[in-house]
């Protein structure tokens, strides 16, 4: 089992909101519909960061050291090697059709 660490951008306004999760892909869809309260007025979300984490211990720390990010730092970390979606995002470029 898999724990993640994601970031989401509100297409609404800008706003980056970070969490962590078992399952990324129902995450989304939960935010999207609004059955979040917090995220469901920032809606419709986008996801920009995900990282995979070794234990949920460690996927929490990471959240809680995210929160404290700045907006650049969270755009650094966004085009950074450890953002998981860069790599699901250079394979489908790279696939042929």
């Amino acid at each position: 089992m898999a724990f993640c660490i994601y970031i989401n951008l509100s297409l609404k306004d800008n706003y980056f909101y970070k969490r962590f999760t078992e399952n990324p892909n129902s995450r989304i869809i939960a935010h999207n519909n609004g059955e979040s309260k917090y995220t469901s007025s920032k809606t419709p979300w986008h996801f920009v960061y995900l990282e995979e984490m070794p234990s949920k211990r460690e996927a929490l720390i990471r959240e809680r050291g995210l929160k404290k990010y700045s907006h650049l730092q969270i755009n650094q970390l966004i085009n950074s090697p450890k953002n998981e979606l860069l790599k699901i995002d250079s394979r489908k470029g790279s696939e042929k059709i």
